[in-house]
């Protein structure tokens, strides 16, 4: 939107007699956002079209070495698995998705102005409270994988990222990180402002955009960050009016067991399943990762899904790609070519990146954290008939005695935590949210590491080790924005 396109040619041909009407038009042929289709239009371009989950996933403890030969050791997958930083600007990196947020933040930006400026009135509202909470999910992803993690006991005075509420029309214009605090001060006003301006009707296909279930779900995922836990069931629950999050959730032990391989794959990012409240279509090689040397492998496959608090089996569907590459079958490459006779183009990868299951089980922990134990029990055993196989709501419910003898705690509250992000662990395995629990209770992350003669060390992220902050590109510098220390 920056580049000015001007003919000089045309400027020498034009007369003097036709210099007003030459100058009456737009000095290139890109179209005017003036009316609230274009606005619409407009705001397709308002989500990230980065992919965060291979240096999320990778980084974190649901990734292994699988040992030298074994796999591709590419960069994107290899540089987050030993937390180093990644200068490619290509897909999959952080590089990358710090661009495209604030590519989607500019997007959101530039229909907010022409709303204001075109007074687009109250047809318009239901676009403008879809950019502000747009606007404010960028943000709050930049926040949360480029800065300190929030922490209500403290100031919050580490620097932010920069919090942009205009479009930018000079180049390399300078900013400020700010502060962490001043960040989420923002991101809050924007998703309160916008969420309540929100329409379904607005959309043709809801799902890939902010949506009224999708809005509240990503203010639960926000304020749960806060710890503000009566605003995480409050949001939370709106997504599922009536408790009725077990019509919602996403059935792997009733349909999805029915599935063929292929079809789990093909179902999983489908703009009908009910579990799914927000789709982002990904610039991003992640569907066809399969087989790497660091990634979901066989120990991870055994630990995590062999057994489990409630005595029965998960529903949950695993392959390989050749022992020991494992996979969760969630990823279906959607190729673009560069025209319709070519044998080259570009992949993509669609992510649901806010799901009614990532709602239940944080309204769980939000139940948990403020001592509401029986509503997180329930909570939890709403999850789990739908993830046990041949659920029995009386033999295998989890119970705060199966907890204590499972996670080997007496404490309440504890135990629930700990089956809260044990489950999530395993449900979002390969879609890169475990590194977000990571991040809010600052975990230490372990990676066993193989030499070339079969023996291993082990390398350990601490739980306030500043490479848990993800790298700002070299080029924000230019903008007088500091990277992060190393």
């Amino acid at each position: 939107m920056k580049k000015i396109y001007i003919s000089i040619i045309a400027l020498a041909l034009i007369s003097t007699t036709g210099c007003k009407k030459f100058l009456e038009q737009a000095p290139d042929q890109r179209t005017q956002v003036n009316t609230v289709e274009k606005v619409a239009e407009l705001l397709t371009s308002a989500y990230p079209e980065g992919n965060y989950i291979a240096f999320t996933e990778t980084s974190s403890d649901n990734a292994e070495d699988k040992g030298p030969g074994i796999g591709s050791e590419g960069r994107t997958i290899t540089q987050p698995f030993y937390w180093l930083d990644n200068d490619d600007d290509g897909n999959d990196t952080p590089t990358q998705y710090w661009n495209s947020c604030y590519e989607a933040i500019a997007a959101a930006n530039a229909a907010l102005e022409a709303i204001e400026v075109n007074n687009l009135g109250a047809a318009a509202l239901p676009y403008k409270g879809e950019a502000l909470v747009a606007r404010a999910y960028a943000h709050f992803m930049l926040v949360t994988l480029y800065s300190k993690v929030y922490d209500p006991a403290t100031s919050n005075d580490s620097p932010g990222i920069p919090y942009v509420t205009a479009p930018e029309k000079i180049v390399s214009a300078q900013y400020t990180r700010g502060t962490v605090a001043s960040v989420y001060a923002n991101i809050e006003k924007d998703l309160l402002a916008g969420l309540p301006l929100i329409k379904n009707t607005s959309y043709k296909v809801a799902k890939y955009h902010f949506n009224v279930a999708a809005a509240n779900a990503f203010a639960a995922r926000f304020f749960l960050f806060k710890k503000e836990y009566e605003k995480v069931i409050q949001y939370a629950s709106a997504v599922s009016p009536g408790n009725a999050f077990a019509t919602i959730l996403r059935p792997w032990n009733t349909r999805y067991n029915t599935y063929t391989l292929d079809e789990q794959v093909i179902n999983f990012t489908q703009a009908n399943e009910p579990s799914t409240l927000l789709l982002i279509e990904t610039a991003s090689s992640w569907a066809r990762t399969t087989s790497p040397r660091y990634g979901f492998g066989q120990i991870q496959n055994n630990e995590m899904f062999l057994v489990n608090v409630t005595g029965a089996r998960w529903a949950y569907k695993s392959a390989y790609y050749g022992v020991p590459h494992y996979t969760m079958l969630k990823w279906n490459e959607y190729f673009v070519r560069t025209s319709p006779n070519a044998t080259i183009g570009f992949p993509y990868t669609i992510v649901p990146v806010l799901t009614a299951d990532e709602v239940l089980l944080n309204r769980a922990e939000a139940y948990a954290s403020s001592g509401q134990n029986a509503l997180a029990l329930a909570d939890l055993n709403t999850y789990c008939s739908t993830r046990i196989l041949n659920y029995n709501a009386t033999t295998h419910a989890v119970t705060l005695a199966k907890i204590a003898a499972f996670y080997g705690t007496t404490d309440p509250k504890a135990g629930l935590i700990a089956t809260i992000l044990d489950f999530k662990k395993k449900e979002f395995t390969q879609e890169g949210l475990r590194w977000f629990d990571i991040l809010r209770y600052k975990l230490p992350v372990q990676h066993r590491v193989f030499a070339v003669n079969g023996s291993f060390t082990t390398n350990t992220l601490t739980a306030d080790d500043p490479r848990k902050l993800f790298q700002l590109p070299n080029q924000v510098t230019l903008s007088g924005i500091a990277q992060n220390p190393r």
